[in-house]
């Protein structure tokens, strides 16, 4: 194992896992996690992700651990490698799926770290598929349409492809969260969805700067009349996507520099 690979980690309640301790898991698919980027050590938007593992586990496991708990783990994870990294915290129960008992024992935490990412430089173009994740406010792990849904764009010539749900709205990307530009206003879509840690940075960081934001129903039919787009998430704050399905989007070099900028407002936490 070289140098590199040891610096990085699989940590399973704050130690090291064992072969043992995953091979269950490998096989699991009733769990949830949060992603996040690591500079310096220090993590943007860590109440947000301490939210969103909090409210996961009560919605999946009726239960949820302490938030220094979470922070703990992180902490050890952090702790034996490089300062830049990837990060990933799942939380699973250990009576496993496909039982309907499992809430009474406290959930446990896996925490998988890896080389640093900021996503592909751009711009994307998105193929359009109808299509609705199962409990969307969750961020859940086993969605085989994610992959199953950038391949088969991909073979399409596409990049990577956005959902479509049942009425027409678009809502997010594969691994993304999208958002628009009408030249004044950010625009973000509303639909049943995912709201990522990005995107939710994002808002509250252009609230501060006094940057106008709203919510509407965005179909193929609005992105004529929009002055950009970008997908987003725990790589980075904004990529251009300059075709959606048969719909090209101008460039917005502005929008982009604009949600990198209030990124990097959001300041990095020590966990």
């Amino acid at each position: 194992m070289s140098a590199d690979a040891r610096s990085f980690v699989v940590q399973r309640n704050g130690r090291e896992a064992t072969a043992e301790e995953l091979a269950p898991l490998a096989f699991a698919g009733f769990a949830h996690f949060t992603a996040m980027q690591v500079r310096g050590g220090r993590i943007r938007g860590l109440d947000l992700h301490l939210e969103r593992l909090h409210s996961a586990s009560k919605e999946l496991f009726g239960q949820a651990l302490p938030d220094e708990r979470i922070r703990g783990y992180l902490r050890t994870a952090l702790d034996t490698g490089p300062a830049d990294l990837s990060l990933t915290a799942t939380v699973y129960s250990p009576a496993g799926e496909f039982t309907a008992s499992g809430t009474d024992g406290e959930p446990e935490v896996l925490i998988r770290t890896g080389p640093a990412a900021s996503g592909p430089q751009g711009p994307l173009t998105l193929a359009t598929v109808e299509y609705e994740r199962v409990l969307p406010a969750v961020k859940h792990v086993g969605e085989v349409a994610k992959t199953y849904f950038l391949r088969q764009a991909v073979a399409q010539g596409f990049d990577d492809a956005a959902f479509l749900d049942r009425r027409g709205r678009l809502s997010e990307a594969t691994i993304w969260n999208l958002a628009f530009w009408d030249g004044t206003a950010v625009v973000w879509p509303q639909a049943e969805m995912l709201t990522g840690i990005t995107m939710s940075i994002l808002r509250r960081q252009l609230e501060r700067l006094g940057v106008p934001q709203r919510v509407q129903e965005i179909t193929l039919g609005d992105l004529p009349a929009l002055a950009g787009a970008v997908v987003m998430n725990s790589w980075t704050p904004g990529v251009a996507v300059h075709q959606i399905g048969d719909v090209p989007l101008p460039e917005a070099p502005s929008f982009l520099e604009l949600l990198h900028r209030a990124y990097q407002n959001e300041p990095l936490t020590l966990p």
